[in-house]
């Protein structure tokens, strides 16, 4: 009888062994770091929709690659050797990048995360800092992300990216305040007969738009790896436009960029790319410089980790070497 009970007994703790063994669901944070950080291949694709799955599975076919695969190798970037990159599962901070030498770092917060309905809401925010100084122009980025769950997996359904601007930040008003002598100065009507110089505004406006250039030139360089593997990254502008221009299609006309950008000069600013050794080529860089006194103040820059970096000298090579993380 005792036997008999100390077996059952035994079996029951086991059992609830068992039972206390199983590992708790996946949240929605914990599927967007494995999503973007894992070193596990495919776990960006997991966290898609299947409608989305299924598009790029025909869009890959016959290429031999995945789209994907070039947003996989971005996300290794973040984990190169100088660099200090963490990820939190709770905390106020999704990731964290440090750069041990350039003396910056680079966040990824959590805003907010609320549960509204059958999706999990997720707001990010992003901060750079430089000698632990807190970097920015006044405009702060924001990406919220609606994940719900389908086949028991969180994945993104929808994605909102949002600008906010503080016009009253110092730095902001240093920029639109700080005078740049040049004949060439804009001269806007204010409808009363009186001319007011406004340099420093078109100025920041080139800035903006440089900025946003900078973004579509690594949306393109993306591209053109997945669309043409044996190429890799490109360095040549040219080989990102041909629109319009009636031709096929190919590594030599993509067709992913403006002619105005493709041509190297935009608003006010230069744009060149470089740094793409290696057959096919796994990295890239692209510089942002004032193309003359009044254009621009800043010099922008980023390379195959996506991630812009400013220099206030207006050199490209500054920027490329140690210019710090464009706070937004």
């Amino acid at each position: 009888m005792r036997r008999t009970l100390l077996t059952l007994m035994c079996l029951g703790a086991l059992s609830l062994g068992v039972v206390w063994a199983q590992p708790a669901p996946q949240t929605a944070r914990q599927a967007l770091l494995e999503m973007f950080f894992s070193k596990t291949p495919g776990t960006l694709e997991k966290h898609l929709p299947e409608a989305t799955r299924a598009a790029l599975a025909k869009a890959s076919a016959g290429r031999g690659t995945s789209p994907l695969n070039y947003y996989a190798l971005l996300a290794a970037q973040f984990q190169s050797p100088g660099k200090d990159f963490q990820t939190y599962e709770a905390g106020p901070t999704l990731v964290s990048l440090e750069d041990l030498q350039a003396h910056t770092r680079f966040e990824i917060t959590i805003e907010r995360d609320d549960l509204v309905g059958e999706a999990d809401e997720i707001e990010l925010g992003f901060r750079g800092y430089k000698d632990r100084q807190p970097q920015g122009s006044g405009v702060t980025p924001h990406l919220l992300l609606s994940m719900k769950q389908e086949q028991g997996i969180w994945r993104i359904n929808q994605a909102t990216f949002s600008l906010q601007i503080s016009l009253t930040d110092p730095e902001l008003l240093k920029i639109i305040s700080t005078p740049t002598p040049t004949p060439a100065a804009t001269t806007l009507s204010l409808g009363t007969g009186t001319g007011v110089t406004s340099t420093a505004t078109m100025s920041a406006a080139n800035e903006a738009s440089a900025i946003s250039a900078i973004r579509t030139i690594e949306t393109a360089e993306i591209t053109y790896a997945a669309s043409y593997p044996n190429q890799g990254f490109t360095c040549s502008l040219a080989d990102l436009g041909g629109m319009g221009s009636g031709l096929i299609r190919d590594e030599h006309h993509a067709m992913l960029v403006d002619p105005r950008l493709a041509s190297g000069r935009r608003n006010g600013y230069i744009f060149r790319l470089s740094g793409c050794n290696g057959a096919p080529a796994s990295k890239f860089a692209v510089t942002a410089v004032p193309a003359g006194p009044g254009d621009g103040v800043r010099a922008f820059c980023s390379n195959e980790t996506a991630v812009i970096r400013v220099s206030p000298d207006g050199n490209g090579a500054t920027c490329l070497t140690s210019g710090g993380p464009l706070q937004y």
